[in-house]
């Protein structure tokens, strides 16, 4: 199988190598999502229950692991300005602040607990959301994270639920806000979240193929025009440029800080994109099933 090939347009054009990372011999990495560090050191996230956190250089050259026995579900990763790793358990309904060594420095949420939002709390998966009739408290099968400037945390809370909720940065509850629908401020899964730079919250609100765009106190500023299929995860560079898998198209798409598209590619054997994140060079890394499946992290240099 070739597994490099060239993709996107104009200033946004890269080679794929879909065999970036040298993975150890014998090792299942069935990757969740995608996330770096300060020094370009890129963490897999992975539904593995022996190497869960796998962390490569931007090479594809295995560095160390960690997280064995306390992940159950993995879903979404952040790494903060100071390093520390944020992990979301869906199934746990957690969220966990780790250091790069895997530390445990904090946890939000209580292992197993799932609130009352008319969803089959007896069922895990991902039609749950198909369910829910109204808002519930912090969590319900947890999807995605984001973090401002001052360390509070927003988590979209979105496999059966509807709503996004706002902590300290010690973990305190401050907020929620949403219910399910197909209005401003209203979500069917809510599954990724980023804070730009402009402090607007960015919301991927996966099942009605958009992104809203929020201030960090749930209020509704817009929706953007651009029509994504299944966004499941925002990452935003320091340009202010924004990258969206569109998990339910097995798409990827590149946009301008207000939503307009900027290059575009990918196919239906795609389907199920799940994470992404640019190094300080500008290369890319997608989580993407293929026709290798399961998921795996694919690089994408840009030429």
């Amino acid at each position: 199988m070739t597994t490099t090939s060239t993709v996107g347009s104009g200033k946004y054009t890269y080679t794929m190598d879909e065999n970036w990372a040298k993975v150890p011999e014998g090792w299942a990495m069935p990757a969740a999502a995608v996330y770096g560090d300060s020094k370009d050191r890129v963490y897999c996230f992975n539904r593995d229950p022996d190497h869960p956190v796998v962390i490569f250089d931007r090479e594809g050259n295995y560095l160390s692991h960690w997280g064995a026995g306390v992940i159950e579900f993995a879903h979404a990763i952040l790494i903060d300005k100071q390093d520390n790793v944020w992990l979301v358990d869906r199934d746990r309904g957690q969220v966990m602040k780790f250091t790069t060594d895997g530390e445990l420095l904090m946890t939000i949420g209580e292992k197993g607990f799932r609130s009352e939002t008319g969803a089959d709390n007896t069922v895990f998966g991902s039609n749950g959301y198909k369910d829910v009739t109204h808002g519930g408290d912090p969590f319900n099968l947890p999807a995605g994270i984001a973090l401002n400037d001052a360390g509070e945390v927003f988590i979209a809370d979105g496999y059966a639920n509807a709503r996004v909720h706002k902590f300290s940065p010690t973990g305190e509850h401050l907020m929620s806000w949403g219910g399910p629908g197909t209005g401003p401020g209203e979500f069917n899964l809510p599954h990724g979240a980023w804070v730009d730079s402009k402090g607007r919250l960015l919301i991927a609100d996966r099942e009605n193929d958009r992104v809203q765009v929020f201030t960090q106190n749930g209020e509704h500023i817009s929706t953007w025009p651009t029509k994504l299929i299944g966004p499941a995860v925002i990452y935003v560079d320091d340009e202010d440029i924004v990258y969206i898998p569109e998990h339910n198209g097995g798409l990827f798409s590149i946009l301008s800080s207000e939503g307009e598209r900027l290059a575009q590619w990918g196919s239906e054997v795609h389907r199920s994109c799940h994470g992404v994140w640019a190094d300080s060079h500008k290369d890319l890394y997608f989580v993407m099933p293929g026709e290798w499946r399961p998921r795996r992290v694919v690089k994408f240099t840009r030429k």
